[in-house]
């Protein structure tokens, strides 16, 4: 049976590469809309079913896996920036600061569906507006929930959980998954 990452995001495939799994990359076509009157962890679970289920579609003798990562600070999700300026608000409102990196994950075969989340808890550095503003300007951030990578090392003093979990899988959980429903790996 073929496993399918319905992502194109690099950090998820380099996470699923470097577990040692061999898979397709198919991006999923879902509408990636935020539920409103969800609380973060079942949003991004949500919407970790709609990609996986997008892609499983099409792809039902498949094992699919979707996902979704959000920044949550005060319950509140912080999203991608829509530019530097952006990234320089959140990663101000971050800024010394403890926060939530949420991701939901979805595994899907003709036998089973499993939805989960993981969460993880980042405290921030406590930098100067002109390190917020230097690392905005010279870091790709405008794909990454909360405008920052962890992988990065600038900005991040500590973590509690998954680290995987906040570069965009968490590896530990759906490793556990993937050994009841898929054989061909490794």
């Amino acid at each position: 049976m073929k496993l399918i990452l319905a992502s194109t995001s690099p950090r998820r495939i380099e996470l699923l590469k470097n577990a040692g799994f061999s898979f397709d990359i198919i991006s999923p076509t879902c509408d990636e809309e935020l539920d409103a009157n969800l609380n973060p962890s079942k949003k991004v679970e949500n919407l970790s079913f709609l990609k996986a289920k997008s892609v499983f579609d099409l792809n039902t003798d498949s094992i699919v896996i979707g996902a979704d990562t959000v920044v949550a600070l005060d319950n509140e999700i912080l999203g991608k920036p829509k530019d530097t300026l952006d990234a320089i608000k959140t990663l101000s409102r971050l800024n010394g600061k403890t926060h939530f990196v949420i991701t939901g994950f979805t595994v899907i075969s003709k036998d089973k569906v499993i939805t989960k989340s993981v969460v993880s808890k980042v405290k921030f550095k406590n930098l100067t507006k002109k390190e917020i503003e230097n690392y905005a300007k010279n870091y790709n951030l405008l794909d990454k929930a909360g405008s920052y990578a962890i992988q990065d090392g600038v900005v991040v003093e500590g973590f509690e959980g998954s680290y995987s979990n906040i570069v965009g899988l968490p590896m530990e959980s759906l490793e556990e998954i993937l050994k009841d429903v898929y054989y061909g790996r490794r």
